[in-house]
């Protein structure tokens, strides 16, 4: 990850995420995917907030922005250790951010109480930012909607980056929980093809075939039976200007059916 030092510590627009989240047990494990999220919030600029697009809620029919001041660790799964139901993300929410946030968008976002910090957002930055000294809220994904409006939603909360939110999208370029293999096999080629193409397509900023994924027919399908983890990617592009430079981690496919693959957008 040389990448890393090209972090500004003090830059005038912040970074864009995309996290495959992957596993919930990556909260409370030490492996390469949480040893280059540790990386990564080490290097760094301190955000002033963490705006998190989280798969992991949806909120069919609307999008809503999280106002909560403190908000709750949601352990949204089951069949897991105790020891991942013990775990708790700390940090305070963003009141203020969350408003600014809505009037970025008011004819589509809508402000609530009624959420907190899912794991698709608190297992990742248990080794981001471990402290939990940075400020976070989450933004909703309306799953009714078609694609480009997810896009065309994220180009408009562009004006975060410039007010020191740092935004990460989590989700997974493929997620097929049917599919997964719990003891150690390899990736299923279906899974490789797509990653690779998604991968491809994110490098040439070739946003129009990922806003139109269901193109990639039986593929894609295979990628994701539902699009709820597909959906956060298209938040991450619409947040990307032209300047930016793409960097990518993590890419490995898990349990043969599930993707770590990860990407910065830093300014250039």
């Amino acid at each position: 990850m040389n990448y890393l030092s090209r972090f500004e510590k003090t830059p005038q627009t912040m970074p864009v995420l995309f996290i495959g989240h992957g596993n919930p047990m990556n909260a409370v494990t030490q492996n390469d995917f949480t040893r280059n999220w540790q990386a990564i919030g080490q290097a760094l600029p301190k955000p002033k907030a963490i705006l998190s697009i989280s798969a992991h809620w949806i909120t069919p029919g609307k999008t809503q922005v999280l106002t909560t001041a403190k908000p709750e660790t949601i352990h949204d799964f089951y069949g897991f250790p105790p020891v991942l139901f013990e775990q708790h993300y700390p940090s305070d929410g963003a009141p203020a951010l969350a408003e600014q946030t809505q009037q970025l968008a008011p004819d589509t976002v809508s402000l609530t109480d009624d959420w907190g910090l899912d794991h698709g957002t608190w297992s990742v930055l248990l080794s981001m930012f471990p402290k939990a000294e940075v400020p976070v809220y989450q933004l909703s994904i309306d799953y009714r909607k078609p694609p480009a409006f997810h896009y065309e939603l994220a180009a408009r909360l562009k004006d975060l980056r410039e007010r020191g939110v740092l935004v990460m999208a989590s989700g997974n370029v493929v997620h097929n929980l049917s599919q997964v293999q719990w003891q150690e096999k390899p990736a299923f080629d279906w899974a490789l093809e797509f990653n690779e193409r998604v991968k491809a397509a994110v490098s040439d900023r070739d946003d129009a075939t990922l806003i139109d994924f269901k193109g990639f027919g039986t593929l894609g399908k295979q990628a994701h039976p539902t699009y709820d983890h597909y959906l956060p990617l298209l938040y991450s592009l619409g947040l990307r200007n032209a300047q930016d430079e793409v960097y990518f981690f993590n890419d490995v496919i898990d349990m043969s059916s599930v993707s770590m693959l990860s990407f910065v957008y830093l300014p250039n």
